[in-house]
């Protein structure tokens, strides 16, 4: 079981730490990433949805790396 979550949340960082072409796929991952792993911690998933949504453009926009 721990094994799983492990897998779970290192997978979860992988998906924030991807850009999307556009700001709809950087809210996409972002979302996604963000709801997975509110869901693994036991938090409300449209909360971490939103965050991880927020964060994600948030970070693709600034950094230079990005698209």
């Amino acid at each position: 079981m721990r094994i799983s979550k492990f897998i779970l949340a290192v997978t979860t960082c992988a998906g924030l730490a991807a850009c999307g072409d556009s700001t709809g796929e950087q809210a996409l991952l972002g979302g996604g990433a963000g709801a997975l792993g509110s869901a693994v911690l036991g938090a409300d998933p449209f909360v971490g949805a939103a965050v991880g949504a927020a964060g994600n453009v948030l970070y693709c926009k600034t950094q230079k790396n990005c698209y």
